[in-house]
């Protein structure tokens, strides 16, 4: 009761008065200042009821029917651009073929053969068919062995795979993991 009474002998009339006349401040004007709080919302006009929504899908290009699987194409329409540089890409190597042809003067295979006649001998037009039949037999010879040496690798392989998985499906089915 003693700290009651010395508390109340602290307290000073103009604190009191002060904190009652802010606290009355406050609520009036929290209360009274905005008058669209309570009140009713604002009505819109009927031409302007309906807002146009936001449509996401207008931003992105939008297949069109092109004959492909349900009518749609398979490609993305984001990806026409690498179509167009692949279709650049390959005129470009068709018309560097063509210049190729072009500037050997080649336009048949009867041709060719015709200056291959005139411009060679008989005996180094043999000499460089040997020549070239003994180097295709030698690539031949060496991939027929890099390909037997491969293949009994994983003969080998194979063999000793099938037995560790033999010792190791026997182990699990006795249960001595």
């Amino acid at each position: 009761m003693k700290k009651f009474i010395n508390w109340l002998k602290n307290v000073r009339p103009l604190k009191v008065a002060t904190v009652f006349v802010l606290g009355f401040f406050l609520l009036f004007t929290q209360s009274c200042s905005a008058k669209g709080i309570a009140a009713q919302p604002p009505q819109q006009k009927a031409e302007s009821a309906y807002i146009e929504r936001y449509d996401p899908t207008k931003e992105y290009p939008l297949n069109a029917p092109k004959g492909g699987m349900n009518n749609f194409s398979d490609v993305d329409p984001r990806a026409e651009a690498g179509e167009k540089t692949a279709e650049t890409k390959a005129k470009a190597l068709r018309d560097n073929a063509k210049r190729n042809v072009d500037a050997k003067g080649i336009d048949s295979t009867e041709q060719y053969a015709r200056n291959y006649r005139q411009g060679t001998p008989f005996g180094e037009r043999v000499k460089n068919l040997g020549e070239d039949i003994g180097s295709s037999a030698e690539e031949l010879r060496e991939g027929v062995v890099k390909g037997t040496q491969r293949g009994l690798e994983n003969i080998k392989e194979n063999t000793q795979n099938a037995g560790e998985d033999l010792v190791r499906k026997g182990k699990q089915t006795t249960g001595n993991d």
